[in-house]
């Protein structure tokens, strides 16, 4: 069974960047599609970006289409977002989370990271 660990959250301002990792134990990392989701405060849990198995397939949520990009490195068992032109919108916890085929929907994922804070301040 593979867990799950994010890093790189923070505190920025508008229109910087972070790059968020998920770094996966076991040794079943690349049979996984893999997702970030994100919770604000007040709101529900949303779904943020979602990578094939093998990264030939991707979905954005509309919100960060053109400013983040998710992808992964099955040699080192870790998947990325890379978010840029930060908002204060993005202000959440953000998770990784393991699913058997990339797909929008939390109740998709299986296996889920603690978070990682990302705040951006006006």
């Amino acid at each position: 069974q593979v867990q799950l660990v994010e890093s790189g959250g923070g505190l920025v301002q508008a229109g910087d960047s972070l790059r968020l990792s998920c770094g996966a134990s076991g040794r079943t990392f690349s049979h996984y599609a893999m997702g970030w989701f994100r919770q604000a405060p007040g709101k529900e849990r949303e779904f943020v970006a979602t990578i094939s198995r093998g990264a030939v397939t991707t979905y954005y949520v509309d919100s960060v289409k053109g400013r983040f990009t998710i992808s992964r490195n099955n040699t080192k068992n870790t998947v990325y977002l890379q978010m840029n032109t930060l908002q204060p919108e993005d202000t959440a916890v953000y998770y990784c989370a393991a699913a058997a085929f990339p797909g929008t929907q939390e109740k998709e994922y299986v296996l889920w990271g603690q978070g990682t804070q990302v705040t951006v301040s006006s």
